[in-house]
């Protein structure tokens, strides 16, 4: 690093105290969170009940139709990364329910008034939820092993699986978030919730290619975020894989998906004390 007469090391350094601030804040928000889980992980293991049943009752009956669907190949195989998204989904997309039990126990107003800016509360939240997502993935991928899924274990398309989940988990936990703030009930969060959930789910590329929807259904998958996270990890995940989109624009949509939901969500934390 080189400096001009007028600055000198002290000053160029304290340039980088911020991002430094806005990352040590942003991990003991996440440190926290990922405590809450180990102390309680049942929660986790609940959640994958449903993805289980998927791949083991629906993706068996519908392994029949190969050839329809998928072409030459299997139903399983296809769907295992959709299911790996709904999990993620399922898992980030009622994370408001515990902000509001946070804000009920007056932690959120202990947060609000610490130095960590908003920004890092969301992003905090954002990489805890993450995690969940990445315990998801681990279940469905001993549970892909034992259906004898072509599942890529090379570590460089596991890793970029873990980064797509990720970032997927960091979308939806955000949108969560921005509703709790819009809402402020358990209850009312609960009925937009499983509204919401849904919608996406199914108006995505998940359990079907999009080349099978009605034109305005297509319209609708190609601004869900659901479909570039499915669209990400059946390339990454399955061998033979086949994705509509390149990785770079699957990445770069659900990046600026994130940035759009955190400035959101931060912009909203803290109405849900008022």
């Amino acid at each position: 690093m080189t400096f001009n007469r007028h600055e000198t090391p002290r000053a160029a350094w304290g340039s980088f105290i911020p991002v430094m601030s806005f990352a040590g804040n942003s991990l003991a928000v996440a440190e926290v969170e990922l405590r809450k889980v180990l102390r309680d992980p049942v929660e986790l293991f609940s959640r994958a009940v449903q993805p289980v049943l998927w791949l083991v009752i629906f993706g068996q009956v519908f392994s029949r139709v190969r050839g329809i669907l998928t072409g030459d190949q299997s139903y399983l195989d296809y769907m295992s990364p959709g299911i790996l998204a709904q999990s993620v989904l399922f898992s980030a997309i009622f994370y408001g329910i515990a902000v509001i039990w946070e804000r009920d126990l007056g932690i959120i107003h202990k947060l609000l008034v610490s130095p960590a800016s908003r920004g890092a509360l969301v992003f905090g939240k954002a990489i805890a939820a993450g995690f969940r997502g990445i315990v998801q993935a681990a279940i469905i991928y001993l549970i892909a092993a034992a259906l004898h899924i072509s599942i890529r274990w090379e570590p460089l398309a596991m890793l970029g699986v873990l980064c797509a989940i990720m970032a997927g988990s960091a979308i939806f936990s955000s949108f969560s978030l921005i509703i709790a703030c819009l809402v402020k009930t358990r209850e009312r969060f609960m009925g937009i919730g499983q509204v919401l959930t849904m919608p996406l789910f199914f108006a995505s590329n998940a359990i079907y290619p999009l080349e099978m929807m009605p034109g305005w259904l297509r319209a609708v998958a190609r601004v869900n975020p659901l479909t570039y996270l499915v669209d990400a990890l059946r390339g990454m995940m399955i061998r033979g894989g086949q994705h509509v989109h390149p990785l770079s624009v699957d990445f770069g949509v659900m990046a600026l998906f994130f940035l759009l939901m955190a400035a959101i969500a931060a912009r909203l934390y803290p109405t849900l004390v008022q």
